[in-house]
């Protein structure tokens, strides 16, 4: 449900204007720290800090064969171990979480470029790396001839041009090296191979997506006939795709198989990694996600044992659903000896050093939570890391000692109040520096640490930040509700706002454990969903956060939603909504809410469950039905439906679609992979059955984003915001 979670807010965050403009997106670290590589079309180049000084480190424009035919693009890269090679991913398309392209390595030493792969499909290759001496290239390739797909890893050497291929599976939705859509969607799992450090070895998952079922979309418009699209999706109360590891021998091309506890059907394995010559580490999940269990296992024997774990009442998140969005890599310390680990067993998302001998001992202390890792500093004994224990609806860079032996403190200067993200060089000594806040227009800047001083003061925040001329419509807001819970939220307001007449009120919802909406961030109040600032279009745009949001408010408010998803979410939205109608220049008769995918799911409740306070509601790409959902998502919230049925349907929109009293506009897309069209037919014939009118927009085969195909952005903001203010006039009276 995390796809697409906030779509209209991507055209909120898409005007950024830096102060120090960096260009080819994110920094990819050389290993001193004090230079990064980015891409520049056809060029890769190497940029020193502090001076910014650029130099061409790989010029590619002409050794790419590219014609009108084929414009080949490159996607992405990643460098050699040494620096010598550049790995080329070009013309990547993505697919149900299928990312897939052509494969080209450039070795400067002999000028030549050559593209992996020759004999496969050449667009059917997926996550190249380089092995650790830069002699090999491994990936999966995809197959999908005869009418099936399967995925088995491969390794080229670079020197003779001879392909191996290291597994051997031919049966249909057989996955090696990557993993299937609810892996891929729920639990950031995409690349699913490891190389030993030696290179004569490859670890990786096995996913036997066969043993879920396919779920079908119907394709009404891409041909005379239609025809059915299936994706393996596996919907609550079914079991997961069984998954294993194992490390092949590349000389041999022979897999020794690790032996993990527990049924394969009621587990997840979620990370893994080498953690010496011989031995794995790896983490296991259990279906309900309430247990995480560490282990270590021997590549020889294939025998395990567990090093560590960790249990919650309600569920467990892993690291890269809060801190990465991928499942690669582990914080090690102490040359391996030990790691870093988050655990919410002290009511707070804290961080622990977690030694190879099971022990652990907690770094970070007090009453916030760790929102993000940025570095691990052993060279100074210090972790970077992200928190904000006064106000949960910003962002600042805090600092504690690794060893933890002092207390976290804050390094982001005062003038910064608002949402700030960092990008931390390896060394410790550069950071690239984001600031956001409903006051200013978005600004970056180069800085060093820890004094957290401009590379160039002339051309930092301070001596740039621009204030945004619609941040003074703006402003922040708590509430507490009937039930004595205390609520974030922001107001935005009409330029010609006037406290003594009454305006409309529009809310902006999501409500789900995915995310919160109440952050101190730019354009707050603005969304291309209803072109452009809503305030201006003479409503108040309001957003009140809720228990089971990811809002850093400890364990206790994120996971107190816990079987209650569609209730007591729903609840706290409505009761703070019922505080802010109590303002006098609230008019209580225009009373709108709109939201996307969980959004349009508490849309739907809302709407249902309160009919007397919410008149109108745009509800898009919703979960009509939890059991429709798929079981990794929907599991992890709301248990198990043969222990839990009864918390599902009564979490459900349809459930109440009978209580409908307002005006509803629904829109789904019809290809939706991630909310499946089922749910809006199942909301549909609720609305029926009980005589409900309401009004429907399906888009042909869109998916989640409801973004493809020409005219279709337009044409959703359109019909959304015809049907705003039809339904809810705008204008203070």
């Amino acid at each position: 449900m995390k796809t697409k979670i906030f779509t209209f807010l991507l055209s909120i965050l898409s005007m950024y204007c830096f102060a120090q403009p960096m260009g080819g997106g994110s920094p990819n670290w050389m290993p001193d720290g004090n230079s990064f590589t980015s891409l520049d079309k056809y060029s890769i180049v190497k940029t020193e800090l502090p001076s910014l000084a650029k130099s061409v480190m790989f010029d590619l424009d002409k050794l790419i064969p590219r014609d009108e035919a084929n414009p080949r693009a490159i996607s992405s890269y990643s460098l050699s171990k040494d620096m010598k090679q550049v790995l080329l991913k070009i013309n990547t398309t993505t697919l149900y979480h299928k990312t897939t392209g052509e494969v080209w390595v450039y070795n400067p030493a002999d000028g030549k470029i050559k593209q992996m792969g020759k004999g496969l499909r050449a667009n059917g290759l997926m996550y190249p790396k380089f092995s650790p001496d830069g002699s090999q290239v491994a990936y999966v390739y995809q197959d999908n001839s005869n009418q099936k797909v399967v995925y088995n890893l491969y390794v080229e050497d670079l020197k003779t041009g001879k392909i191996r291929q290291l597994t051997f599976d031919t049966r249909d939705r057989s996955i090696n090296g990557t993993f299937d859509w609810v892996y891929s969607e729920e639990l950031f799992c995409t690349d699913g191979f490891r190389w030993s450090a030696d290179g004569t070895r490859i670890a990786y998952w096995n996913v036997d997506a066969s043993k879920v079922r396919n779920y079908l979309m119907l394709n009404t418009t891409d041909s005379i006939y239609p025809f059915t699209v299936s994706v393996e999706y596996p919907v609550a109360g079914e079991d997961p795709s069984p998954a294993k590891i194992g490390v092949v021998d590349l000389a041999t091309a022979k897999t020794k198989w690790i032996d993990i506890e527990g049924d394969p059907s009621q587990n997840y394995l979620t990370k893994m990694e080498w953690s010496s010559a011989n031995e794995l580490i790896i983490q296991q999940l259990n279906r309900k996600q309430n247990v995480s269990k560490l282990w270590l296992s021997n590549t020889v024997s294939g025998k395990s044992k567990v090093l560590w774990s960790d249990s919650d009442k309600a569920w467990v998140d892993i690291e890269a659903t809060w801190n990465t969005n991928d499942n690669a890599g582990w914080n090690w310390i102490d040359g391996g000896k030990a790691f870093v680990w988050a655990s919410e067993k002290d009511g707070w998302r804290h961080l622990y050093r977690i030694g190879m001998d099971g022990k652990e001992k907690i770094i970070t202390t007090g009453d916030f939570d760790v929102i993000k890792i940025y570095l691990i500093d052993e060279a100074d004994n210090l972790l970077y890391f992200a928190a904000t224990p006064e106000n949960a609806t910003q962002r600042y860079l805090f600092c504690t000692k690794l060893d933890g032996s002092e207390a976290p403190h804050r390094v982001t200067p005062s003038d910064f109040t608002g949402t700030n993200d960092y990008m931390l060089s390896p060394n410790g000594k550069w950071a690239r520096h984001s600031f956001s806040s409903h006051l200013y227009m978005p600004a970056a800047e180069w800085i060093n640490l820890p004094a957290h001083t401009p590379v160039d003061p002339a051309k930092g925040i301070v001596a740039n930040l621009k204030e945004d001329p619609n941040g003074k419509q703006v402003s922040f807001f708590k509430i507490t509700t009937d039930d004595g819970i205390t609520l974030d939220g922001w107001i935005a307001k009409p330029k010609d706002f006037d406290p003594a007449k009454k305006y409309p009120v529009f809310f902006y919802v999501y409500g789900e454990p995915w995310g919160c909406t109440v952050f101190d961030n730019a354009r707050i109040g603005r969304t291309g969903q209803f072109g452009g600032n809503i305030a201006d279009m003479g409503y108040l745009y309001v957003s009140v956060d809720c228990r089971g949001s990811q809002a850093p408010r400890g364990r206790e408010w994120r996971k107190s939603v816990y079987r209650q998803i569609g209730r007591l979410n729903i609840r706290d939205m409505a009761m703070g909504a019922k505080e802010v109608l109590k303002w006098n220049f609230c008019d209580t008769s225009r009373v709108a809410v709109h939201g996307w995918s969980g959004g349009g799911s508490s849309t739907l409740n809302l709407m249902f469950q309160y009919p007397d306070i919410f008149k109108t509601g745009i509800a898009v790409a919703a979960v009509g039905n939890q059991l429709a959902y798929d079981n990794a998502y929907q599991e992890r919230y709301m248990g198990i439906p043969a222990e839990t049925k009864d918390d599902f349907i009564a979490g459900s929109p349809y459930t109440y679609a009978k209580n409908l009293k307002g005006n509803l506009l629904y829109i789904h897309g019809t290809g939706d992979d991630n909310v499946h069209y089922s749910n809006a037919e199942k909301l549909i014939n609720e609305l029926i059955r009980y005589n409900k009118p309401f009004q429907m927009m399906a888009y042909p085969m869109r998916s989640h984003g409801i973004y493809e195909g020409e005219g279709t952005t337009k044409h959703l903001t359109t019909t959304c915001k015809k049907f705003l203010l039809e339904n809810c006039p705008p204008g203070g009276r």
